[in-house]
């Protein structure tokens, strides 16, 4: 990162940052798309059993993993308020977290996908599929938290076309591994939608594998001397990280938890009708690739203006972030209400999921406008460290507005599975306006302070 001076500057900085990370997380992704477009070419058993294994693991993972976010503006910060010295010791303590909770979701696990996946009424194959792809996914966990660490680590750096080269290897291994595991081909075992799991496991550990290599060896990274001697652990940075992270993690999951109740409340409908929820909301997570990685790229630009005092030139990149997520959602409504049917058929040949799928994927178009402000607002209010309101506010808007309203719509009303969609997008737009709202009341704020009337942001330890 540097200091810009002029909006061109900036637009041009902001973009070299999120053009990479865009491909970054759309290759993150990856896996999670083709393993349920190849699943769902295998049979529709397979493709809901994915389907549930994917959004229980989803919803997990992102909101631990998003514990560690905490290091892009952390580090951010350091490096606009030139303390270089505080980043290496900051980031092994970060890799001891992840560790840590790799394990804890490891345990937690164990005990409880029996007791959740009872508590669904599943057809004996789709249970078979989710549960073994619950176990096997399991293998990866470790290694994908310490990936995040380091990805974030390079991401705060600005190095984020270094991150995008390493997670875009990860698509061949995968397919790789599916293509070998999923369907049984050279010689493997064709071990159907559970083999997905596996191979995104694998491909965790391969990731993992080239970043510590390219941190060690990249004079970028390798002037940190992160890897260079072992530090004991040191409780207090875990706290300062567990004081940023649990918010956003938190907002994390509960923003994707609520999408993964509504897969297991989805349930009570038929294997047709949940393979089609899969479907568009698998869709509808692929675009909102955009907008959070333009809401990572925030975090990085205002984090280091932030860190720096430069209040003005953070919110000129918040505005810059905003109206880009517009303009892109613009274009993905008009992709999905155009291409229709073309969308779903790229996951399936069934005429009865397709007929379900199309009008899912419908209400996932309506998302994107709402996506396109609450997503790249959280990024920039974790730049700032501002990362409490988040958290409320998501829990508010989606399990205290939108998971009732859709189950009240979906039980009660003629609307069917439909009503789900419903409820879901009218808890993402209540969070929309108020994250709005919140940024706009803390840079004004931030312009008292510019001007002495107040300080805001206290100083890092």
């Amino acid at each position: 990162m540097q200091q810009t001076k002029t909006v061109s500057q900036k637009l041009k900085q902001f973009f070299g940052l999120f053009i990479p990370i865009f491909v970054t997380q759309t290759s993150l992704f990856a896996m999670q798309f083709f393993n349920t477009t190849m699943a769902g070419h295998i049979s529709s058993q397979d493709l809901a059993g994915v389907a549930i294994g994917a959004s229980i693991w989803t919803a997990i993972s992102t909101g631990l993993a998003g514990i560690l976010l905490a290091v892009t503006p952390t580090v951010s910060q350091y490096v606009g308020a030139r303390k270089r010295s505080n980043v290496a010791p900051f980031i092994v303590q970060a890799v001891y977290l992840a560790i840590t909770l790799g394990l804890i979701i490891i345990g937690l696990g164990a005990i409880s996908i029996p007791f959740i996946l009872d508590s669904m009424n599943l057809e004996v194959e789709v249970y078979d599929v989710a549960y073994k792809f619950l176990v096997m996914i399991s293998i990866g966990v470790i290694p994908l938290f310490i990936y995040t660490v380091l990805r974030c680590f390079m991401d705060a750096l600005g190095q984020t076309k270094i991150t995008m080269m390493i997670t875009l290897c990860s698509i061949p291994i995968n397919l790789f591994f599916n293509y070998c595991l999923m369907f049984g081909n050279l010689g493997f075992p064709r071990l159907g939608g559970y083999g997905a799991a596996i191979s995104s496991s694998l491909t965790y550990w391969c990731m993992l594998a080239i970043s510590i290599l390219v941190i060690s060896k990249n004079p970028r990274f390798a002037v940190y001397k992160v890897f260079k001697k072992f530090l004991p652990f040191h409780f207090r940075t875990w706290k300062q990280i567990l004081k940023i992270g649990i918010p956003i993690g938190f907002s994390i999951f509960f923003e994707s938890s609520v999408f993964s109740a509504v897969t297991i409340l989805m349930s009570q409908f038929d294997t047709n009708t949940i393979a089609a929820h899969q479907i568009a909301n698998n869709f509808q997570a692929l675009l909102y690739m955009t907008p959070y990685s333009i809401a990572l790229a925030l975090t990085i630009s205002v984090g280091f203006e932030a860190g720096a005092k430069r209040f003005k030139e953070a919110r000129t990149y918040s505005f810059i972030g905003i109206g880009a997520a517009l303009i892109f959602a613009v274009l993905y409504i008009t992709v999905i209400v155009i291409w229709n049917h073309s969308i779903v058929s790229i996951y399936t040949s069934d005429t009865n999921i397709k007929k379900v799928a199309e009008g899912f994927l419908l209400f996932a178009a309506l998302f994107q406008l709402s996506d396109a402000i609450a997503t790249p607002v959280q990024g920039a209010l974790r730049g700032y460290k501002d990362v409490n309101i988040s958290f409320i506010s998501t829990l508010l808007a989606y399990w205290g507005i939108g998971l009732p309203l859709g189950y009240i719509l979906a039980n009660y009303t003629s609307t069917g599975a439909s009503g789900y969609w419903i409820g879901l997008i009218s808890g993402l737009a209540c969070a929309a306006i108020f994250l709005l709202w919140r940024l706009f009341y803390l840079q004004r704020l931030h312009f008292d302070t510019i001007k002495g009337k107040n300080l805001y942001l206290k100083e890092q330890p």
